[in-house]
């Protein structure tokens, strides 16, 4: 069995924005306690955790990372997560897969975006939330203001459990100190942490209230029940690279922070929808959540890294994922260090443990030894980035429809399509970043290119106007039985949303009964095709009010080709137009910024809907907004902002085009139509 048990395990993931030190602190923890024997640095490329090659070239993690050390008799399982908006994929499954988010801020920057949105999605889902305020040497002048503003941000509950100092070179424990050099008064720091603390309490309250004095045991218990409820936020200042404040900042995670049968659980969901938390009992059926996929970057061997809820896991394990059609050995259990899998007799409910070469599996998967429901997943960002395809080698298009589908079931924020109207392959992430990557990859690792544009705007065409008695008239003759089919019909908008209409109103036998849904075929195919500049046609009526049937040429293409040509003709009589797709934007800025977006949105057609004051001095804009006009929206948002916005968007309706806007597509369309012809 395990060295350990549930009891003795302590899950965290480590979250915030780019920059802020989380890798840094994850190599310094293992450092300290013997788990590595040298600090590893993303400065000089020696991260055992940022260990892909994209990554050590950028400087910043793309994927998360995974390791695992032992302290005072506590297995500590560690999540390290990207910082960028681009990544957020990763970071959401992770924050789904541990019990405490530790909050990481660097000194110089403060609260950034990013740390905002983390701190929210740990609030949210009601996780233990240690803040780390790290690189405390860089700026120690800021860290007065820095934690008036965490608490302003996130709440009084954020109490200091330790304090540094005035230069930022050492810190000093809170919790019992009264006294030391401390960027603020280290005694006011510990009555303020002790009062919060027996706030959780109300018979210690009376006691300190009272004057009596408090002992250690209960104020430890105490804060260990007040931070599991919320109630405390503990603030660690360090300087990772230093290995400043190390000791303070993993005893609070044993003493006080939860281990999984406390902490925040995961929900089963069963056939009907009944949500359950699952208790991870070690005597229970297996259940786990895959919320890691990576791959070796040199034999693309796949390790699938899995919390485990309940139940135990050994290498003869047999196993099933929900959905899945067969039984899968696990060979081998693993724990993941860094850029290495070391070996383990077995896997027990609470744990992380990692699995290779089993190719069913992907992220969000449930598996499990008795199908019971499936794991309640978290909810991804949309990915709102988009690049059509198209292979620079001939005879690459089947390896990069496989490669990319490998890519997805690492990454449930990336998104591959086969667009119906368009005829593009498509690829969508988080944004121009989170895209570059995945190319690159693609090309480092299986030495396959791509021509990127962005892709057409799925546009409709409709009519506005009715026209009656449109005629046309098919003949073909070449010897032998011809061909022949005429059609009178009606054409008119139908209400928005209704789609097509076919009306038979042929009364009498001007067009022989078999022969009339061929005209209802030709209509259908011309829609589909589009008139105006190629798109498919939406919400038109066609009624089939008259015509001619030759007693031996009359046939069903005929009659479809007749159809066919009178829509077009018909369609260009009833004014037609174009239609565009128009989406819902949230726009999260600094509030400094409002006044620049919602002029941006204005002058991009955009009409803002309203605004919601966020923490951290942000303000979240709400618009609708034609497609086309933030088709490309991140590198300008970025632009105006420095990177410290972030958006998304969905499809709300489609609505008609200005004059211009479809003059200037239908100009696009025939010169991209004249350009391919001619080349």
């Amino acid at each position: 069995m395990a060295s350990y048990t549930i009891d003795d395990i302590r899950n965290i993931v480590l979250v915030g924005h780019a920059g802020a030190g989380k890798t840094t602190l994850a190599e310094a923890i293992l450092h300290k306690t013997g788990a590595t024997t040298r600090l590893g640095s993303v400065d000089d490329k020696t991260s055992i955790l940022d260990c892909d090659e994209e990554e050590k070239e950028r400087g910043h993690s793309i994927d998360s990372g995974l390791c695992h050390l032992n302290y005072k008799g506590k297995e500590i399982n560690i999540i390290d997560t990207p910082g960028y908006p681009g990544f957020t994929g990763a970071t959401v499954c992770a924050i789904s897969a541990a019990e405490t988010a530790v909050v990481v801020i660097s000194a110089a920057d403060g609260i950034q975006m990013n740390t905002l949105k983390y701190f929210q999605s740990a609030k949210d889902r009601g996780m233990a939330i240690m803040i780390v305020v790290n690189k405390i040497d860089n700026s120690p002048e800021n860290l007065e203001s820095l934690l008036e503003t965490i608490q302003e941000s996130f709440g009084r509950e954020c109490q200091c459990i330790n304090v540094a100092s005035a230069d930022g070179k050492k810190v000093t424990d809170c919790i019992w100190e009264k006294s030391g050099d401390g960027f603020i008064d280290i005694e006011e720091a510990h009555t303020n942490l002790l009062e919060t603390v027996v706030e959780a309490d109300e018979e210690l309250m009376e006691a300190y209230l009272g004057g009596e004095e408090i002992s250690h045991d209960k104020v430890d218990g105490t804060m260990h029940q007040a931070i599991v409820q919320e109630n405390i936020i503990p603030v660690v200042f360090m300087s990772s690279r230093e290995e400043t404040g190390i000791e303070q900042f993993l005893d609070t995670i044993v003493k006080y922070c939860p281990n999984p049968k406390e902490g925040v659980k995961m929900n089963l969901l069963d056939s009907e929808g009944n949500s359950t938390p699952i208790e991870p009992d070690l005597n229970a059926d297996l259940l786990g959540y895959v919320f890691r996929v990576s791959s070796d970057p040199k034999t693309n061997i796949k390790a699938i890294s899995i919390k485990l809820q309940s139940g135990s896991l050994k290498s003869d394990t047999l196993l099933n994922k929900v959905g899945g059609k067969k039984t899968m050995r696990p060979g081998h259990v693993q724990k993941t260090q860094g850029d290495t899998l070391e070996q383990i007799e077995v896997g027990i409910a609470g744990d992380i443990i990692t699995l290779s070469k089993l190719e069913e599996l992907r992220v969000l998967d449930t598996v499990h030894t008795k199908e019971l429901g499936s794991i309640q997943t978290p909810k991804m960002p949309n990915p709102m980035y988009s690049l059509a395809l198209e292979p620079k080698s001939r005879g690459d298009e089947t390896k990069i429809s496989g490669v990319l589908h490998e890519i997805a079931d690492a990454d449930p924020t990336f998104k591959i399509d086969r667009d119906v109207q368009t005829h593009e392959l498509i690829i969508s992430g988080l944004g121009e970043l989170h895209a570059r990557v995945i190319l690159n990859r693609m090309k480092s690792r299986r030495g396959l290119e791509v021509i990127t544009h962005p892709p057409r705007i799925p546009y409709r065409e409709t009519i506005t106007t009715s026209v009656e008695r449109v005629e046309y008239t098919h003949r073909k003759q070449s010897g032998g039985s011809g061909q022949f089919g005429r059609v009178f019909i009606d054409m008119e908008p139908n209400e928005q949303g209704a789609g097509y209409e076919f009306v038979d109103k042929i009364f009498g036998g001007s067009i022989d009964q078999p022969f009339r849904p061929s005209v209802d075929k030709g209509c259908r195919a011309a829609m589909e095709g589009g008139v105006l500049a190629g798109f498919p046609v939406v919400d038109v009526k066609v009624s089939l009010v008259d015509g001619k049937t030759h007693p031996v040429d009359s046939k069903d293409v005929a009659f479809q080709m007749a159809g066919r040509e009178a829509f077009k003709i018909a369609f260009m009589k009833c004014n037609p137009t174009l239609l565009e797709p128009v989406v819902n934007i949230e726009v999260t800025v600094p509030s400094d910024k409002v006044g620049d977006i919602t002029g941006d949105l204005s002058g991009r057609r955009g009409r803002v809907q309203g605004q919601d004051i966020m923490p951290g001095g942000m303000t979240c804009i709400m618009a609708q907004v034609p497609l086309a006009e933030v088709q490309q929206y991140s590198s300008q948002l970025k632009s105006v902002t420095g990177g410290q916005g972030s958006f998304s968007m969905e499809l709300s309706h489609y609505e008609a085009a200005p004059p211009n806007v479809v003059q200037q597509v239908i100009a696009k369309v025939a010169a991209e139509k004249a350009a391919k012809e001619q080349g």
